[in-house]
């Protein structure tokens, strides 16, 4: 930890200068602060996604600051143009890994490397991972996480506004402790900075996914978070998906063999669901060799990854027919997925059978509720921040047009703009 704090230092050097005294000048603001209270900024758009199921045509979105202040076809002189692009909030991706990577050794490190090689890993991920149209992450399980987080959050460094649980709690059985010894977990992950609570409720599916947490236990965990305004994340598959749900947690990760009946407790519960339609299988199968040995990934594991894809499929297409189930996006990327997130739209749409207006929603409107942001991001309405993305096609018709993103705006400062005719823009620095 202290490694990555050292090397983000060298990146962001205005993050770790010496204090000022009382009659020095404050610090001068980083570019990305600094364009954040730019002049007015009007886009002009023929087409908008609003992040909320609906279609708006032929407007302008007027920005000052970091926020949207208003939407009006009338409004001038135009800054950006991007009609003929599809123009949607930023994504929300709500189950990530962001600071792992591969090592210098070409293999999978994990999320416990501190060496500076993965701190500008780590900063590399969240460029990707902006660039790709993701403005707003949940990372759930590093301390490394933090200083990135910070260096993000201060303008220093560029990436997607980044949301950490520190470290997970790991369920072992008894050995995880009493529901005493776990409450007490969850305030020292508060503590420690946490944005949520991350927990383990199964093995991993390459071991079965059995349960690992006792009721009581999930009952303990669920309900300090609540106390401590904290919400819960909890890695569930099969019994363990009925457990969280009847423990009041606050969203399903992954959910595979969780039955219809459980499906519809969550619906009755309003408990969000995060499925994995394919991406996160799919890389690990596509960089086996970099996985394979490193801690927790065996042939066996394989073998049984390559057998929960279709029942992956067969989730999402279950749950997206269950009335009133909150599904958020989430793609679970670690090291080989960074800044690929979106084409876990497209094996939703064409694996899951998800209909491509729901999948935008889903890692919209409905990923910033999930995360009880949905008054400040989430949609193109006015009061919201200005995280605007433009790609080119619809991917109402052509859901591969999620690969196509040419503008990424995130609180009212420009990072792509590669639209035809466009004047580059590059970490927020226009020339």
């Amino acid at each position: 930890m202290r490694s990555v704090k050292i090397i983000l230092c060298i990146l962001i050097t205005s993050v770790c200068a010496p204090a000022q005294s009382v009659s020095s000048p404050a610090p001068a603001q980083s570019p990305i602060q600094a364009l954040a209270k730019a002049k007015r900024i009007v886009i002009a758009v023929s087409t908008v996604l609003d992040g909320k199921g609906h279609v708006l045509h032929n407007t302008r979105i007027v920005i000052e600051g970091s926020k949207i202040v208003a939407l009006d076809p009338k409004a001038g002189p135009v800054d950006y143009d991007l009609r003929g692009l599809t123009v949607l909030p930023g994504w929300i991706d709500a189950h990530v890994h962001i600071t792992w990577s591969f090592g210098k050794d070409g293999k999978n490190a994990g999320s416990g490397e501190t060496t500076p090689e993965a701190a500008y890993r780590a900063a590399s991920n969240a460029w990707l991972t902006l660039m790709a149209g993701f403005t707003t992450v949940q990372s759930v399980g590093s301390p490394t996480d933090v200083p990135l987080r910070e260096a993000i959050a201060k303008g220093t460094l560029p990436g997607p506004r980044l949301l950490t649980a520190v470290e997970p709690l790991t369920g072992r059985g008894d050995r995880t402790g009493t529901p005493d010894e776990i409450r007490a977990y969850v305030r020292k992950q508060k503590e420690a900075g946490a944005d949520l609570i991350k927990i383990f409720a199964s093995q991993s599916i390459r071991q079965g996914g059995g349960m690992t947490l006792s009721q009581e236990q999930l009952n303990a965990a669920c309900d300090e978070a609540k106390k401590q305004g904290l919400r819960t994340l909890v890695h569930a598959y099969k019994g363990a998906v009925r457990a969280a749900t009847l423990a009041g947690c606050t969203e399903i990760e992954h959910g595979t063999m969780a039955s219809d009946d459980d499906l519809k407790l969550m619906a009755e519960k309003g408990t969000y669901l995060d499925p994995q339609a394919g991406l996160v299988i799919e890389n690990y199968l596509l960089n086996k060799e970099k996985y394979l040995g490193t801690p927790g990934y065996t042939a066996e594991g394989f073998a049984a990854m390559e057998k929960v894809l279709s029942l992956n499929h067969e989730l999402v297409q279950r749950a997206s027919k269950i009335p009133g189930l909150k599904i958020v996006f989430g793609t679970d990327a670690v090291a080989g997925a960074h800044g690929r997130n979106a084409e876990e739209f497209i094996d939703r749409v064409r694996d899951g059978g998800v209909d491509p207006m729901a999948a935008m929603v889903s890692a919209n409107s409905s990923g910033a509720e999930a995360m009880g942001l949905a008054d400040q991001i989430g949609s193109v309405a006015p009061g919201l921040q200005a995280d605007i993305i433009a790609l080119e096609g619809d991917p109402l018709k052509d859901i591969t047009a999620v690969r196509r993103v040419v503008f990424v705006m995130k609180g009212g400062v420009v990072y792509k703009n590669a639209a035809r005719g466009a004047i580059p823009v590059y970490a927020g620095v226009q020339p």
